[in-house]
C-alpha cells in the first residue's frame, strides 16, 4: 500500500552504474594480497577514489600512502588502478620489493600505445586532466617532454609540437565522450597527420554510465551522482547530466550529503554512481528518498556490462 501522507517521486535509476571491471579487480586484489601476505600490504595512493572503499580496506589492513618511500622494503606494494609512471615499479624493483600492478587493464593498453607510437618515433599528445594519477602514470612512460597535455580545445591552439607530421594522441579512460571527441577534433583540423587510437580511449565504463544519464536527463528535475570529489568519472557524470537537459545535477559521497533544501518540490529525479562508487551507497541513497517521499523506481538500463579482468598471476600462485 502506498503511504498517501508523503508526496510522491519517480526514481530514474541508472543501469549501468557504479563499479566498472576494472575497480572490481583493483578492490580484489587488495583483499587477495591481504590473504596471501597478512597484514599490513601497502597500497601507493587511493586503490580507487572512493573514501568508503579506502576506509574498508585499511580496516582490514591495507595501508595507503601517497610514495613508496612511505613503505618499507618488506611488505607487498600495490599500485592503484589508475596507473603509475615507469619510474615507480623500477624504484620497487631496485629496493627487491613484491610489487602487485591493480593498473585497470584499459588504462594499461593506453601505456602500450603511448610506448609503441613512441618507438614510431612519434610525439604524444595526450587528452586528460593535469594532476590526476592517470595522467601522471600515462605521460610518465615516456620520457619527458614526449607527452604533451591538452585538457581543452583552446589549449590545442597552443600546444607546440617538434613536428606537426610525426604525432599521435592518448586520451584519459575516464572523460566525458562529447568534450573529447570536441578535442579530437580540434587536433585533427590544427594537425591532419595526427595519429590516435584504432578505438577510443575512454573505457566502455565510462561510455556506459554517461550514456544512461543522458537517457534519463531530460526525465527528471534533478540528478544525483554517487560518487567521489576527485572521481573524475564521477564529475564527468554531474556534467553530462547537466548538459543533457537536467536542471540541478549534484556530486554526493553519501546520504548525509544531500543538499534536501536544493531537492525542495520535485517530482522526479536521477540517480546514478560513478564506477569507483559501491552499490551500498546508492541503496543509502535511496533509502533517504524513501523515508521522504513515496517512491517509485524505474530502472533506466542502456547496456549490459559482463566485462571480467583477470587478476595478476602473482596472486593465483601459491605464497
Amino acid at each position: 500500500m502506498t503511504d498517501t501522507t508523503l508526496p510522491p517521486l519517480t526514481l530514474h535509476l541508472a543501469a549501468p552504474r557504479g563499479f566498472c571491471a576494472g575497480v572490481d579487480r583493483a578492490i580484489k586484489i587488495v583483499e587477495m594480497a591481504l590473504e596471501k601476505w597478512g597484514a599490513p600490504v601497502y597500497v601507493r595512493h587511493e586503490i580507487v577514489h572512493n573514501r568508503y572503499v579506502v576506509d574498508d580496506l585499511r580496516a582490514k589492513g591495507a595501508v595507503f600512502v601517497e610514495e613508496l618511500d612511505e613503505a618499507p622494503d618488506d611488505r607487498p606494494v600495490i599500485f592503484s588502478a589508475h596507473g603509475v609512471a615507469k619510474s615507480v615499479p623500477a624504484e620497487a624493483t631496485r629496493r627487491a620489493m613484491i610489487q602487485v600492478d591493480a593498473t585497470c587493464p584499459l588504462v594499461t593498453k593506453v601505456h602500450n600505445e603511448a610506448a609503441r607510437h613512441s618507438a614510431e618515433g612519434l610525439q604524444m599528445v595526450m587528452i586528460g586532466h593535469a594532476g590526476h594519477p592517470e595522467t601522471v602514470g600515462t605521460m610518465g612512460q615516456l620520457p619527458e617532454g614526449e607527452v604533451l597535455l591538452v585538457e581543452t580545445e583552446a589549449d590545442v591552439a597552443t600546444v607546440e609540437v617538434r613536428d606537426p607530421e610525426r604525432l599521435a594522441f592518448v586520451t584519459q579512460t575516464t572523460l566525458s565522450v562529447d568534450d573529447t571527441a570536441g578535442i579530437v577534433a580540434a587536433l585533427k583540423a590544427r594537425f591532419p597527420a595526427i595519429k590516435g587510437p584504432g578505438k577510443e580511449d575512454i573505457c566502455y565504463a565510462t561510455t556506459n554510465r554517461q550514456e544512461a544519464v543522458k537517457a534519463m536527463a531530460p526525465d527528471c528535475d534533478a540528478l544525483l551522482v554517487v560518487g567521489a570529489p576527485n572521481s573524475s568519472n564521477s564529475r564527468r557524470l554531474v556534467e553530462v547530466g547537466a548538459k543533457a537537459g537536467c536542471g540541478y545535477a549534484q556530486l554526493v559521497q553519501r546520504a548525509a550529503d544531500i543538499d534536501w533544501r536544493a531537492l525542495g518540490g520535485i517530482r522526479s529525479l536521477g540517480v546514478t554512481a560513478g564506477a569507483s562508487a559501491p552499490e551500498v551507497l546508492v541503496n543509502e541513497v535511496i533509502d533517504a528518498f524513501r523515508a521522504r517521499y513515496d517512491v517509485t523506481v524505474n530502472l533506466v538500463e542502456t547496456a549490459q556490462e559482463n566485462v571480467e579482468f583477470k587478476v595478476p598471476r602473482i596472486l593465483r600462485e601459491p605464497a
